[in-house]
């Protein structure tokens, strides 16, 4: 009897969650100082009693910083950014394949539907999916690393142009100073009426930077993990 190569083989749910969370931590190590100098390129001059420390570009807010308060400020908050990932991410991404397959029972050949109704909270899955698989199908890439980082950059720009005016609100509000804005339409509406629209894309190249290379990480070391764990159980199962 020919045994399956480890590409062959499904991997189980755990298997995908356990490498989705790794993955995701990973990722959010290494890229956690680009959202902090995102955040800090955000909120630049909103508070007038700020210090008048002014950042210029990704790399001049993070040397800045890194000066000026010190290297461990690039990763403040990491700590509850990796309870995120362990809890939340693992799960997202670890059970997409298998939320999908439910949607998509007997529907091979259709966009699935699963796509219209998950597009704005888990665009970087969908969009990594739709991409890999295009790519594959089209026999542009196999499905090995250079796919899965192709995948992973285009899913991180689609996610960072979509969640952008969110992110840059949210940012707004939370850092503005008690009684500047009434509510969040009113921080949104405030933002468009003095700045114009693209005061909503504020921070968008950090953004990019931070999403891309977190998309690029996790994605490449999820898919790498899952054939790996996959080829040492196999392994355990013949030995046994």
């Amino acid at each position: 009897m020919v045994g399956h190569t480890a590409s062959d083989v499904p991997p189980t749910m755990a298997v995908k969650i356990f490498s989705a969370g790794v993955a995701a931590c990973v990722a959010d190590i290494i890229t956690f100082p680009l959202d902090t100098a995102k955040v800090r390129l955000q909120i630049q001059g909103e508070r007038l009693t700020s210090s008048a420390i002014r950042y210029k570009g990704v790399l001049g807010t993070i040397i800045t910083l890194a000066k000026t308060e010190g290297p461990v400020k690039l990763y403040s908050g990491l700590p509850a950014g990796l309870q995120r990932q362990i809890s939340f991410a693992s799960l997202r991404i670890g059970l997409y394949d298998t939320v999908q397959d439910f949607f998509t029972t007997g529907k091979e050949g259709t966009t699935p539907n699963l796509t219209r109704n998950v597009i704005i909270n888990c665009t970087e899955l969908v969009t990594y999916d739709l991409m890999k698989e295009a790519l594959v199908k089209s026999r542009l890439l196999a499905d090995d690393v250079p796919c899965h980082f192709m995948s992973a950059v285009i899913a991180g720009f689609c996610t960072t142009v979509l969640s952008s005016p969110v992110d840059v609100v949210k940012t707004r509000f939370v850092n503005s100073s008690p009684g500047q804005y009434t509510s969040v339409p009113n921080c949104a509406m405030m933002m468009l009426t003095r700045e114009g629209p693209s005061a909503l894309f504020k921070g968008f190249v950090p953004s990019f930077l931070r999403l891309g290379s977190w998309n690029v990480i996790m994605f490449v070391c999820f898919e790498q993990l899952k054939r790996e764990l996959m080829k040492s159980r196999q392994t355990m199962d013949c030995a046994t």
